[in-house]
């Protein structure tokens, strides 16, 4: 079966040391990209500012883990996003690159995640879901638990709480 024109290959692979920053600019991209229409720019910055601390940054991501959604373009492996699954069920992070956004590279994603909890007896999925991003998770089969505010740098953030007990459909 062929894919659709707009449909990328994706490959999935684990963490490396040395894709922090790769995956430090899929985050900044996706949030000030994706969800620049549900929350201000000072929202935005407050949530990926540019200025980082790349040691934190990357220790978080040492803890964590994520899934690496990698593409070939022009021969050229890209990193187009990353998500994490933590051994409770709760994704903490989940982002893809606006240049691969709506071309299976969440799909891809959310299917390794659903694959790797299923191999770890992992019965129910959550996580804090932006506002952008939850008619994605919604499709993916994942409900709203709760409506939340969460403060960055003294800046109040809508998202949401959502949840999905596995066994259900993609």
């Amino acid at each position: 079966m062929t894919q659709p024109a707009d449909q990328l290959s994706v490959h999935i692979r684990p963490f490396r040391p040395g894709d922090e920053a790769a995956l430090r600019a899929v985050f900044h991209a996706s949030v000030h990209g994706l969800a620049s229409t549900h929350y201000s720019p000072t929202q935005l910055q407050a949530w990926a500012p540019l200025e980082h601390d790349p040691a934190q940054w990357a220790e978080r991501l040492q803890a964590n883990q994520p899934f690496i959604a990698q593409v070939d373009c022009a021969a050229t492996p890209a990193i187009a996003g990353f998500a994490d699954l933590q051994p409770t069920g709760y994704i903490d992070m989940f982002f893809v690159s606006p240049a691969y956004a709506r071309r299976g590279v969440g799909r891809a994603l959310m299917a390794h995640i659903h694959d790797w909890a299923a191999e770890h007896g992992i019965v129910q999925l959550q996580a804090d879901v932006s506002l952008a991003a939850e008619p994605f998770f919604a499709a993916s089969g994942f409900t709203v638990q709760a409506r939340q505010q969460v403060e960055r740098q003294g800046l109040v953030l809508h998202n949401a709480r959502m949840a999905k007990a596995l066994g259900s459909t993609l």
